[in-house]
């Protein structure tokens, strides 16, 4: 009779206005000064995000729910909240969906 322990299955975060976001375990937002600009560390590989992509995941705090930070978007840029909503889901599904976005608390590898 095995004991052996199964590996810890790591959950995907669906993303919804509910979703208090933090990036990953390995994933750090920082400026590149030979770059001049933001870039995305993650496991083996440098992704850079644009401009508004930046202002949303410096808002992925783990503090934030997804709807506050569109609404702070909104107000910031004096946007239609329904026009950046589903935006701003869709981009943090995406890094969800690739790893590097978990909810608040998971912050495991």
């Amino acid at each position: 009779m095995s004991t052996a322990v199964a590996p810890a299955v790591r959950r995907r975060l669906l993303v919804t206005e509910a979703s208090v976001p933090a990036l990953a375990r390995g994933t750090q937002l920082r400026f590149d000064g030979m770059r001049e600009r933001w870039v995305l560390l993650v496991p083996e590989r440098v992704l850079a995000p644009d401009d508004i992509a930046v202002e949303v995941l410096k808002l992925c705090d783990g503090a934030r729910s997804v709807g506050a930070i569109i609404d702070e978007l909104a107000a910031r840029y004096a946007a239609l909240r329904e026009e950046i909503a589903g935006d701003v889901v869709e981009m943090l599904q995406d890094l969800a969906k690739s790893g590097f976005l978990v909810e608040a608390g998971e912050r495991h590898p």
